[in-house]
């Protein structure tokens, strides 16, 4: 595949490190206003770096947009009239509607919006994307990017600000949760490397054990709690001071402002 990612910054350069170490690229090309800052990836060998965004959307069939909501609506005017019938555009701006991408380059496009996060890099994104009319023939297409990435669903647009609050906030919340748990291990004894690899680890083999065999948490959480036993005596001592409240409070605050924002 031939793709280009307008805008490299920090989750541009994490989707170009997952489509890289993936192999899912034939070409890739790298747009920043200054490239010198991200010129060593030229070394992986199908990768150009350049400021021209015209120059790389000549020279691909994928368009992976990620830069600044404010950015967004002058590229497109910019390269609208190299647009052609093998342009994807794939949107990862949060905030920016279909409607409004098709306002600038028509709706005959294949347009989808995607919202990524940055475990992209690893290869382990959950993406959601929804699209446009027309890009509903080039969502399978979209998928197949995003599953080598980690997971896609495809969702109503409506539903993307939510997205962006759970999955890609999500990313933080789970960070801050993991770190808290360093902290408890650290008060415990362990030293902080320990502390995190103890934490990290856990943290994983709990979300693995949920998408491998599809039962819902409290099931999981039956099997470690027994009768007057540590774990239940812990859980309790955390709902008592909020844990569930405080992460549906903080992700519903999270989702309040970003309507706040994109209704500006």
């Amino acid at each position: 595949m031939k793709i280009a990612i307008i805008g490299s910054g920090n989750l541009g350069l994490s989707i170009a490190k997952g489509l890289l170490v993936s192999n899912s690229v034939t070409t890739l090309y790298l747009t920043k206003r200054n490239p010198r800052a991200i010129k060593s990836w030229e070394d992986y060998g199908n990768v150009t770096v350049t400021s021209d965004n015209r120059e790389a959307v000549r020279q691909s069939d994928i368009l992976i947009f990620a830069v600044q909501p404010g950015q967004f609506g002058g590229i497109l005017e910019e390269i609208r009239d190299l647009l052609n019938e093998k342009h994807v555009l794939i949107s990862t701006i949060t905030g920016f509607k279909i409607k409004k991408i098709e306002s600038v380059v028509g709706r005959d496009q294949y347009i989808i919006r995607s919202m990524p996060n940055t475990a992209i890099s690893v290869g382990k994104s959950m993406t959601c994307i929804c699209s446009n009319e027309k890009g509903r023939q080039r969502t399978d297409l979209a998928k197949a990017i995003f599953n080598k990435l980690g997971t896609s669903i495809e969702i109503p647009e409506e539903q993307m600000r939510a997205a962006t609050v759970i999955c890609a906030s999500g990313i933080a919340f789970w960070m801050r949760l993991i770190r808290a748990t360093t902290q408890g291990a650290i008060q415990l004894g362990f030293d902080a490397r320990e502390a995190q690899e103890l934490a990290m680890h856990t943290c994983m083999g709990a979300a693995t054990l949920l998408v491998e065999s599809g039962h819902h948490p409290e099931e999981e959480i039956d099997r470690v709690t027994t009768p007057k036993g540590c774990t239940i005596e812990g859980l309790n001592e955390m709902e008592h001071s909020g844990l569930s409240s405080s992460l549906i409070k903080g992700i519903v605050a999270s989702f309040n402002k970003i309507n706040q924002i994109a209704d500006l």
